[in-house]
């Protein structure tokens, strides 16, 4: 359980680094589209959330 853990949160920072990559560059083209910015924030938003909430999980297995 812990090591499927590790590998989903793993994955998630991975996806979430990803996305917020792929925003920073949304952001330097000089006429970049306003409504892909916020579709962008709001998948590293959900990502970020669930990185924690798997981190949350793997503090309550191995206490």
């Amino acid at each position: 359980m812990r090591l499927i853990l590790v590998i989903l949160i793993g994955l998630a920072l991975i996806a979430t680094l990803g996305v917020l990559f792929a925003g920073v560059i949304t952001l330097a083209q000089p006429q970049h589209d306003p409504r892909r910015s916020n579709m962008l924030m709001r998948w590293r938003i959900v990502l970020q959330g669930t990185a924690l909430l798997l981190l949350a999980l793997l503090f309550l297995v191995t206490r």
